[in-house]
Formats: C-alpha cells, structure tokens, sequence
C-alpha cells in the first residue's frame, strides 16, 4: 500500500478547481489607498500528484483590491506546454525545450508584463485576468531558462536575472534586459559544476552569484526520484562578484563557509564593502530532497580589499521567504521581513537591520501564514506600507488574504479579506498595484 506524500496532504494538498467570486466578505478596513492585484503562484498539481512539491503545475491567486473593496477573487492555472501538452524539457531527440515547465514559482511584473517562473524554463505572460497568453523569451533574445529571483534596479528599471544549467556548460548565464523589456546582456558565468543557483543578489554597482553545494546528482535524477540535487561535502561554497559598470568583466570569488541559501533578504554596497542578508541553511538534502533544516538571518560582507567575507548570525529564529520594500531593491534598505512556520501555526518577523530589533505578528495555533509581499502606502521608499499574505485557516480548512501594517507589526490586522476557498502552501508573489 503506498502512502500519500506529506507535499500532498492537508494545505499542501492541491485544489480542483478555478473559481471567480466577487465582493468579498472582509473584517476590518481595507486602505482605500490600496488598488491592484495581490497575486501569488505555487504548485497545485493538476494530476493531484507529484514527485516533490517543487515540481506541481503552477497556480497563481489573485485578489483584486480597489476603492477599499475586495473586488474579486481567482485562481488560475498557469497553462505551460507541459500542462496542456504533457510536453518535457528534453526531446526525443536531446535538444532543450524551454517551452516545458511548471512555472509554480514567482509572479512579477516588468515592462508591463505579467509574468510566472520557474527557474527550469521561460517565463509564461499572464493576462490580467490571471489567462495565460504563452511563453515569454524577449522577443527571442533569450536562449537560456530564467530564475524565479529577477531584481529590478529601482534606479535604473533594468531586470536582472541568470540562469543556470546542469548538463551543459556554461552552467551559469548572467542577463540584463532594460525597462523597456528588451534584453541587452547575456554572459556566461564559469563555474566548475552544475550547482542549484536559486537566488542571487543586486546592489547599485554589483552582483552576486552564490555558488553553493548543493549539486546536481545523475543517479537521483535516472531514478525519477524527484530534485535531482544533493548536498556535497567537496564542493566550496562561495559568492561571485561581478561590477554592474563592467558586466563582461572579471568575477571575483571569495570563499564562505559551507551552507545553502534559497533566498537572500537584500543587499548593498557599504564604503567599500558589499553587504549581503540571506536566509542560511546549514546545509540541504544530504540524503534525500526533503527539507529538514531549517534556516536564520545571516550576513555576509564582503571585502573586496582585503579579499575576505565576514559571516555573523543575525537573529535566531527560524524563518523563511524574506521580502522587503522593493523600491530599495539594491539599497541600504532599514527593514526587511520574513516567513515562520511553528508548530500548527506561524508568524511574520519584522527586522530592523540598523538596530537589531526584531517584531512578530503571531497569528495563532491553526493560522498559518506564508510569503508576505510589501505593499506602499505613499511615494516614500521604505516609508509607510502594509504587508499582504494569504494565512491558511485549519479550523474552516480556508484561507484569507490578511493586511497588516508594516510599521506596526504587532497589531490587529488592518483588514482580513476571507477567501471563498483554501490556497494551498506555494512560493511567492507580488503587490501589483495599479499606478
């Protein structure tokens, strides 16, 4: 008798169908300040089953808020090839399709399209109404899959991204495309291996690569056996450095200690030193690609100088899905914001990085809440704002769209829009707000 995987039991589990509802139920006050799309993507796989939860069909969420409303609510899947045509990455006769994906990671917004990730294939257009238009490959400048982490400059518009590959050299690709959307950079990147590159970060004047060990593993990926990737004790864990202003020139690496890092907070450029907050694991799939450790704030500063990376622990709970306010993408931003998952509830974690300070928002046993996306309430990088994220309620076995104030984390929250059904435990998402 075979036993149902945890990836698909109780939230996780996916839902069967794609509803459209209109006015919501809503407890409290939604900002009348507030008018756009929260949508946010995560596996939901259509056969009911997969072989790891990273591997669903993506399912984006929206919730469409307008003149202190919840206007509606859906829930579309994302159509990929591989959704409507069962299509794979690799043809019978071993060329790539980078057509065929889940595209279950990220939903962004950039030139004006709206755009679901996956980090294995290209990305797919979405129309407003969450319809997928197709795949996107910037006008067919892009010939390599793209991240589900793209870092928009706030400065500059332009979309930073990579890619990289685990049979072919070159394993790591670095692009640039402008805010207009087209693409004006594409270098490879040389690294000795095929490493899982899931994150990566931007300042002002560079950006990072992390090269981490966690390795692509041929005799898991033969077996069918779901992430072909495992943790190596060989492997030198490091991070790359490539000067915005010379994007064909040199990358430097500096050695760090070993670890794995899914997501980093942010980074910026510090007197001389570059500064980098990421969520550290200690390490990642030994033995199997199941996620057992768990991870913390951590920084690095690098000192392009003296050739060194300065590590220190910065809190000690553990969290996940760190976000910040986006406009200070890059920059030296105050606050930044993260994900707990405890017992059979969680929390959001607010941290001040100038002063260490940490506040939570404890939303209770059975409430569990996942990424939360920051959402401005004025023109102000790094001022006002809320935090959006869909909280999942074990008790009605549905969940809500809460709005909490950013700077006041610890409050009730400002508005708790009920949704008229679950949404599964995904990834990640965005405010998108109309103007």
């Amino acid at each position: 008798m075979t036993s149902t995987p945890p990836h698909l039991l109780g939230n996780y589990a996916p839902v069967t169908e794609e509803l459209t509802a209109h006015e919501l139920s809503v407890t409290g006050r939604i900002p009348a300040e507030l008018s756009g799309w929260y949508l946010r993507n995560g596996p939901n796989p259509h056969a009911a089953a997969s072989k790891h939860w990273f591997l669903g069909d993506g399912m984006v969420h929206g919730v469409r808020l307008e003149n202190g409303r919840a206007v509606s609510y859906r829930n579309r899947w994302v159509r990929t090839s591989t959704f409507t045509d069962g299509a794979r990455a690799f043809r019978d006769d071993g060329t790539r399709d980078l057509t065929a994906g889940v595209a279950n990671t990220h939903v962004v917004r950039h030139a004006g399209r709206t755009l679901a990730l996956v980090e294995s294939s290209y990305p797919y257009e979405l129309t407003a109404e969450l319809e997928t238009v197709g795949p996107y490959d910037f006008d067919g400048a892009l010939q390599t899959a793209m991240t589900a982490h793209p870092k928009t400059c706030p400065t500059t518009g332009e979309l930073h991204f990579f890619a990289y590959d685990v049979v072919t050299p070159p394993f790591l690709t670095y692009h640039r495309a402008d805010a207009a959307g087209k693409l004006l950079l594409s270098r490879p990147i040389d690294v000795p291996a095929g490493t899982m590159h899931h994150d990566f970060a931007l300042t002002g004047e560079h950006v990072v690569f992390l090269d981490l060990p966690v390795l692509f593993d041929l005799e898991t990926a033969m077996a069918g056996g779901g992430m072909p990737f495992r943790w190596s004790d060989d492997y030198q864990a490091r991070l790359g450095v490539l000067r915005r202003d010379d994007p064909h020139g040199e990358v430097r690496w500096f050695e760090i200690a070993s670890c794995y890092v899914f997501h980093c907070l942010n980074a910026f450029d510090d007197a001389g030193r570059i500064v980098v907050d990421v969520m550290r694991y200690p390490e990642m799939w030994r033995t199997s690609a199941d996620v057992a450790a768990e991870a913390t704030l951590w920084r690095f500063t690098i000192d392009p100088a003296s050739g060194t990376v300065r590590e220190e622990q910065l809190d000690d709970r553990a969290a996940e899905f760190p976000r910040i306010d986006d406009r200070l993408a890059g920059l030296d931003s105050r606050f930044g914001h993260a994900t707990v998952l405890e017992g059979d509830g969680g929390a959001l974690l607010r941290y001040d990085l100038h002063t260490g300070e940490r506040t939570a928002h404890e939303f209770g046993d059975g409430r569990v809440p996942g990424e939360a996306a920051f959402a401005p309430a004025d023109e102000t990088p790094g001022g006002a704002g809320y935090l959006m994220t869909y909280v999942y309620d074990a008790a009605t076995d549905r969940s809500d769209l809460v709005i909490l104030d950013a700077g006041d984390l610890a409050a009730e929250p400002v508005a708790t829009v009920h949704l008229p059904q679950r949404v599964p435990f995904g990834f990640h998402g965005n405010w998108l707000a109309d103007r």
